[in-house]
């Protein structure tokens, strides 16, 4: 009788606890742009973009790691090497890795300003949550490759 091969629970620890970041420096960055309406005064829009700003370079950082890993035989391919037929998923799931690290890019550059008028504070915040949402739609694609590839469900909730 053949053995089912199992995933190994060190690698599977490994892409919980990738998760487990991105989405405790997601909820950060959310957390960040929680007030749709503007601080009253200059300074206080200023430190607040500022917030976003660190919020978004932790995350863009983070992002950045965790992409790399993922390009360069990562738990994409071993998904892969166990189910091939993910190919077309896994590389439209690559192919996302630039634009969400440009888009953070500009995220960042838009709050590190400083002077984010009153009228443009929505704005930044609506442009930062859209960005959240595409980036967890991604995470859920990637996290559907990687549960098909190694059978298993995560148990990754969406946040």
């Amino acid at each position: 009788m053949a053995s089912i091969e199992r995933a190994d629970p060190v690698i599977l620890g490994h892409i919980l606890q990738e998760h487990r970041e991105l989405h405790a420096l997601l909820r950060s960055t959310r957390e960040a742009i929680k007030h749709d309406s503007p601080p009253a005064s200059a300074s206080s829009r200023s430190a607040g973009a500022q917030r976003i700003a660190a919020a978004l370079t932790a995350l863009r950082d983070h992002l950045a790691e965790h992409f790399q890993l993922e390009e360069n035989g990562g738990f994409l391919e071993e998904s892969l090497a166990r189910l091939p037929r993910l190919a077309s998923e896994a590389k439209q799931v690559l192919a996302e890795h630039p634009g969400l690290l440009q888009e953070a890019d500009r995220l960042i550059k838009q709050s590190s300003r400083g002077d984010i008028p009153a009228n443009g504070w929505a704005s930044l915040c609506h442009d930062v949550d859209q960005f959240a949402t595409r980036l967890l739609d991604h995470e859920r694609r990637e996290n559907s490759v990687v549960q098909q590839g190694y059978n298993e469900d995560l148990g990754l909730t969406d946040s």
